[in-house]
């Protein structure tokens, strides 16, 4: 053990550590969910059907898989997702799942329309990794490796984050974000845009400040004698 080691001094920095990462993984999911005027995904799309194109299929009827190779599309209402790899596979109560791997090098990419207030500009959810896997039955969405994740309100960027692992729930619009390993050299980033709060920009301007007396000058120290 090396001269003026103490291990109590360095498990307290291992928790610190520790519990510095979950909190800005909860600040990150609570970043998500609670910001004003937050909107779910598409709900319409989990209800929609599968459509896929590729460059090669290879289907198992005993296993409800299919495998699809080269320049894969996959398409489920709003929901878009590009990848060189496909395993799509459906379970006996109708939930889809789809496994996505990109070319080696690349990144496979994610897109799908939030749903939007009447009249409200359209928004989106958008991200990159090396793996995506769609979960049908829990609504979710997970980028694994050099996973990136924006929300765009029309074309403009609002919100960005980065990680090793992304965890998208559709259901509650909550994200998590993982850094990956503490020795490992990917870290979360975040970069959240200040929502506007409608209801505080629509109060009427405040009216002209009252006038206030002009100060006198006193000829002695403690003001005008009585």
């Amino acid at each position: 053990m090396p001269r003026g080691y103490n291990p109590n001094a360095a498990r307290g920095c291992k928790i610190r550590a520790f519990m510095k990462t979950l909190i800005f993984q909860w600040a990150c999911c609570m970043a998500m969910a609670w910001l004003p005027g937050a909107v779910m995904a598409e709900k319409a799309d989990r209800s929609k059907p599968m459509h896929i194109e590729a460059d090669a299929l290879r289907y198992d009827d005993n296993q409800q898989t299919s495998v699809f190779n080269g320049r894969v599309v996959l398409s489920k209402g709003t929901m878009l997702i590009r990848g060189a790899y496909l395993e799509a596979r459906q379970d006996p109560q109708g939930n889809q799942f789809g496994l996505i791997k990109a070319e080696a090098g690349k990144l496979a990419y994610f897109r799908q329309k939030r749903e939007s207030r009447p009249g409200g500009p359209d928004e989106f959810i958008e991200g990159e990794a090396e793996v995506i896997e769609y979960d049908g039955k829990a609504d979710t969405v997970r980028f694994l490796q050099r996973a990136q994740l924006r929300r765009l309100v029309g074309t403009t960027l609002q919100d960005e984050m980065s990680g090793a692992v992304i965890v998208y729930d559709n259901t509650s619009s909550v994200l998590t974000v993982d850094g990956g390993p503490a020795k490992s050299a990917t870290r979360v980033r975040a970069m959240l845009t200040p929502r506007v709060d409608e209801s505080r920009s629509a109060l009427p301007a405040p009216g002209p400040a009252a006038s206030v007396p002009a100060l006198r000058r006193s000829a002695t120290l403690g003001g005008e004698k009585k």
